[in-house]
């Protein structure tokens, strides 16, 4: 596969950019990666870049972009923040991405087991992780089951994943809500703001 020029990128539309992203994971729950020569790609960016998506997920180390999509280099801006929340500075990069550089399809990738998201459902305090973690609260809050107290951590492994899932949907509601840019561009049709989530048992990505 070779790596995206302005004429291939400019060929790609928000549905296509994430059907390649459909595919790519399918083929990496496969193990049948497509072929590439990432030193060729090195040589073939060397003078720009033409990505088709913007990818904002968790630091999990478990959990990069490029490998459970299965893309190469100068394919997808990925992203990463424990907990894959926005800030100004990370809504700065998504439109520098897509209204500069060109990329069609945002994606909010959550994962199941976060460690972050267990963070937040804990109330773990330390240092500056104790401010990163209340951005996660929101999304807590809003998952109303199970009632009870004693089930509401990070042993209730259902309630961290449906947290984590609250999380996307939020994180995109705030994209929508904080970036005027990237809401005009979505509701022009120039690109697509869409929620998964990866399963680390299985490498299956789940859009919603």
């Amino acid at each position: 596969m070779k790596a995206h020029t302005r004429e291939t990128q400019s060929t790609m539309t928000p549905q296509k950019s994430l059907q390649y992203l459909k595919e790519g994971n399918q083929r990496f729950q496969d193990n049948l990666k497509a072929h590439r020569n990432l030193l060729e790609q090195v040589n073939d960016t060397s003078s720009g870049q033409f990505p088709f998506a913007t990818i904002l997920s968790c630091i999990d180390s478990r959990v990069s972009a490029e490998l459970i999509f299965d893309q190469g280099l100068g394919d997808v801006f990925s992203i990463r923040i424990a907990g894959n929340f926005v800030n100004q500075d990370i809504l700065g990069s998504m439109e520098f991405g897509c209204k500069l550089a060109g990329t069609k399809l945002i994606v909010v990738l959550g994962h199941t087991s976060c460690g972050a998201v267990k963070g937040a459902c804990d109330n773990a305090r330390l240092g500056n992780l104790t401010a990163m973690l209340n951005k996660i609260k929101p999304a807590v809050n809003s998952v109303l089951e199970p009632e009870d107290a004693s089930l509401r951590n990070s042993s209730n492994l259902e309630f961290v994943d449906n947290v984590a899932a609250q999380n996307v949907l939020l994180t995109i509601e705030r994209i929508r809500h904080e970036s005027e840019v990237l809401s005009e561009l979505e509701e022009n049709g120039e690109i697509l703001i869409v929620g998964a989530m990866y399963n680390i048992n299985d490498g299956a990505v789940t859009f919603f």
